[in-house]
């Protein structure tokens, strides 16, 4: 592993997510997990990547004030067609619209991750974005897909991790990103982390 866990703080996915709390899992990272109770901003004024960058510090914000002394890690994934956003459905009819829209098209899924250290006065915010492909889906497919599938807790109604074949044709950058955690990049985010507190101490 090319950063030591001696050189960090204790970490803390501030999130609820078992996918995310998986692939911090596999950078063999220990972990706590305490969800953030902050609520997540929308705004038609601000883009995907601005309002994702911003939830992913309200969120890490949320628990760092509990626990100032811990690397508090938090995140917020967005899927976004041209202007349109795609959160959570709040019901199946919802996640059926949705699945809809974003049928035959190539669409584009933004995670923003902030790592924050109250009591060293450290921060760093990062995203990275994937591109995403559906297949053409008639009503049938999308109502098998949601049969096999709780969309309600799933950004756009889908996770390319779950009968992902069945939906999506291809994508185009990280994978793990579509997820809800850019691994690469943060392994990189995080070696530089540990570089640099070797450097201040």
């Amino acid at each position: 592993m090319p950063f030591r866990m001696r050189d960090l703080p204790p970490v803390i996915l501030a999130s609820a997510s078992p996918r995310r709390a998986q692939l911090l899992r596999q950078l063999g990272l220990e972990f706590k997990v305490v969800p953030s109770q902050a609520p997540e901003i929308h705004s038609a004024q601000l883009t995907a990547l601005e309002i994702s960058r911003i939830n992913a510090w309200r969120k890490a914000r949320s628990v760092a004030n509990r626990h100032p002394n811990a690397l508090v890690l938090g995140a917020d994934t967005l899927v976004f067609l041209e202007a349109a956003l795609y959160g959570k459905p709040p019901d199946l009819e919802a996640a059926r619209r949705m699945l809809e829209e974003l049928q035959g098209r190539a669409h584009h899924v933004v995670t923003a991750v902030c790592l924050l250290h109250l009591a060293g006065r450290r921060r760093r915010v990062f995203a990275e974005t994937t591109a995403v492909t559906f297949r053409p889906l008639d009503a049938l497919a999308i109502r098998r897909y949601l049969a096999k599938v709780n969309p309600l807790d799933k950004a756009g109604a889908y996770a390319i991790q779950e009968e992902g074949r069945l939906i999506i044709e291809k994508i185009s950058g990280s994978f793990s990103n579509v997820v809800g955690l850019p691994v690469e990049r943060l392994e990189r985010e995080l070696t530089r982390w540990s570089a640099e507190a070797l450097n201040l101490s």
